[in-house]
Order: C-alpha cells, then structure tokens, then sequence
C-alpha cells in the first residue's frame, strides 16, 4: 500500500495542481528529503512548473516504483495452488447419470468411496469426481483404447492436479477366460498385451497348418520367431510394476465376493476346473484390444499371444478395451515427470466368460448377453462392478489413508 502511496505522489507531483503546491517536502524511504527544483535552463522553460523538477532522489523512486511494478505483475496472475492427488480411480464407462440409476463401473466408487465432489473436465468423456479428505480422483475414460488414451492425456495435462506421486487403479469390468478364472472374480494383471497392432487375414483365407490369421507386425505368419522389437508399432505389451501387483493381491486376497445362485446357474455351463469355482482374487493377465471377440478359437489365440509377447510369463486370463490405451498415455506422461509409471495397477473383474460353455456356440454367447448398451445383459454385470468396487477400495484406503507411508515409497515397488 506505502508503495502505491509514493507512486501516485510521484505522478501528482509530475503535474501538481494549485492546491497541492502547497504540499511541502517529500520524504523518501532512505530517510533524505526531497523537494522541488524548478529548472530554469532554456530545455525546461515553456514547459509548466514541473517539466524540469528532477533529483537524484526522484530518480531512484522512479526506478524502485517501476521495478515494483514488474516483480508485483505476475504475483496478481499466479495460477492457485495445484491439487496434490493420492489415487486416480479409472473407470471406463458409466450407463446414465453418476448416482441413481442403472449403474455403470464409476457408480459405486461415486457413492460408497465416496467421490463426492464434481469437477468439471470438458475435454473428458464426463465430469471428474473427488474426495477431497482422502484426495482420490475419479475418471470416466469411455470406452475403446482411443477414448480411454485421449482421457488420461487430458487429465495428465490438466493444470488443476499434482499427479506426480499419485497411484493409479484402472478398476473396470472383463471378459473371462474360462480356464483361468470364473465369473464374479477379480483378477490383478501384470502384463497387458495389446492386440490391435497387427496383419490380420480373414480365417477362411488362412494357409493350413495356421492356428489364426492374426500375425504380428513386422512378421509373415503367426507368433513367428523371434518377437518383434520395440519399433514404429510399438508398444506391444505392458509390464506393470510386479512388485506392487503383487502387494494389491496380498492385501485384497482374502476379501469375500458374493456367490449368488445366477452365478452358480452360469458356471454350471462349464467344465473347466478355475471356471467353476466361486468368485475369488486371483492373478491374471490381460490381452486389450478394441474389437469385442468371444469364442473358443479366440480365447486360445489370445492365451497363444499373450505367451508370445511376454516370453511365457504371462497368463492371458482377461479381456479388455481399454488398458493398453491407459497405460500408453501414461507412459508418455511419464517422460515429462507429470507420472509416475511405476505407480500403476490394473484390476479386473470378470463379467462374462470368453468363451462359450460345454453346450453352447460363440454366436449364441454373444446372442444371450448382447444388449443395445453392450453391457446390462452380461451374465455376471452386476457382481463384477462390486467386485471391481469391493476389492479395488481396500487398495485406495490403504493409500490415501497411510500416505505418510506411501507417498515417497510405493509398496513393495521400484520407484
């Protein structure tokens, strides 16, 4: 305020008035006096009373007022202070509205987490959701990798959030393979393997002796050796944090999901050992692609895939629409310190089997659980999405609640 004060006398003394003639001396900060000199040489005549008033010491507050002015300048814009987030909950699709009705995989986490806040994300495929107690984020990606990639580079770039120590949940709902798991069950993955990025030659054109007409980029023929190495079509598959997968397991491991006689209806259809039993935590990898395929030959396919891209280590036991495009975004996001990488786990629940049972056909599968929404006429929709709920929280309270613990060091992770 003293400093405005100063200025404006400056400018009313630049061009004074009659009644403020009378004003007097000025003091200055460095404790001198400073008084008007009329110029008298022949430069200032003509000029008014104050054209020729100078002064070393009228200078200098000149100076130190027009600093002032620069240093205080960006001050009066400085963007407010960015949210620091503790976990971003991914879902990929919701049904209608975030509470109230048909629910979607974001439903639950709004009204039981709860996200109680809306924030607006018009670059998004729907409004944000935030807790601000435990500063959990919550994000509708929509569905398909296009979508689900879009979305997360959005958000990464969003000047509102501090998303550099925040882990990421991707907690959304799958198909299953039937012998790798049952319906109702959550899976933790720690490889994605996208399947979109290759040839594809139609199964009636198919050479014999082929098992599929889906060969890899860069290769003549199916799962020839040796695999592809990172280059234009890159990436082909995900490695998550092993580590931290495997803490999300061990803590959500021995939570109890519902078995309902739907369930027990639908796994009466099957023979495989893991796809009768009741739903359960387990650990399995997923193959993400943007066409929804079903059926016997597929689901070995993409066990075959999965096999090839990670060596053998991985155990193809989902399927997805989504990840490889979430975990692609925030890699790029990554190389700009805007994410940590290495603070992401994947979480699917399964809401319908891959393949179809001992009786049935791959058109009848999809003939029984297609619907106008693609979703509400799966076989196990309804368990998957609080399974996907039930276990995925455990794991965003543990975080948020002990941060103090996690913040700098993820749990049982590389950094």
């Amino acid at each position: 305020m003293m400093l405005w004060t100063r200025l404006r006398l400056v400018l009313r003394d630049r061009n004074p008035s009659p009644s403020q003639a009378s004003l007097g001396p000025l003091p200055l900060p460095s404790g001198e006096v400073w008084k008007p000199v009329q110029n008298t040489s022949p430069e200032g005549r003509g000029r008014g009373p104050s054209a020729g008033w100078e002064g070393e010491g009228l200078r200098a507050l000149r100076i130190g007022c027009f600093a002032a002015l620069i240093l205080l300048a960006p001050a009066a814009h400085a963007s407010p202070p960015k949210i620091p987030i503790r976990v971003v909950v991914v879902t990929t699709f919701e049904l209608g509205k975030d509470t109230g009705d048909v629910p979607g995989e974001f439903q639950n986490w709004v009204t039981r987490l709860p996200l109680d806040q809306t924030l607006p994300f018009p670059e998004g495929n729907r409004a944000l959701r935030y807790n601000a107690n435990k500063h959990v984020l919550g994000i509708v990606t929509g569905s398909g990798s296009v979508n689900a990639a879009s979305s997360i580079m959005a958000l990464g770039l969003d000047p509102r959030f501090d998303l550099t120590h925040a882990y990421w949940i991707i907690a959304g709902i799958a198909g299953i393979d039937p012998a790798h798991g049952s319906v109702g069950s959550a899976a933790w993955a720690s490889y994605v393997v996208d399947r979109d990025l290759t040839h594809e030659i139609d199964a009636r054109e198919i050479p014999p002796g082929w098992s599929t007409g889906l060969i890899p980029l860069g290769r003549s023929k199916p799962f020839e050796a040796p695999v592809p190495g990172p280059g234009i079509y890159s990436p082909n598959v995900y490695s998550l944090n092993p580590g931290l997968t495997e803490w999300a397991y061990r803590l959500t491991e021995t939570v109890k999901l519902d078995d309902t006689a739907d369930l027990k209806g639908i796994r009466a259809h099957y023979h495989q050992a893991e796809a009768i039993l009741p739903p359960h935590v387990i650990k399995g990898d997923e193959v993400s692609a943007m066409n929804w395929w079903v059926g016997t030959i597929m689901t070995k396919t993409a066990e075959d895939w999965m096999a090839y891209w990670t060596g053998g280590k991985g155990v193809m036991t989902t399927t997805a629409m989504e990840d490889s495009g979430v975990l692609n975004s925030l890699r790029m996001l990554a190389k700009t310190g805007r994410v940590n990488d290495h603070r992401v786990m994947v979480l699917r629940t399964a809401s319908n089997y891959s393949a179809p049972g001992d009786n049935d056909t791959a058109a009848g599968l999809i003939a029984a659980e297609s619907s106008d929404d693609t979703a509400t006429h799966l076989s196990a929709f309804i368990p998957s999405l609080e399974a996907a709920y039930r276990v995925g929280s455990v794991v965003v309270d543990e975080l948020s609640g002990h941060w103090e613990r996690y913040r700098d060091h993820a749990p049982g992770a590389t950094q």
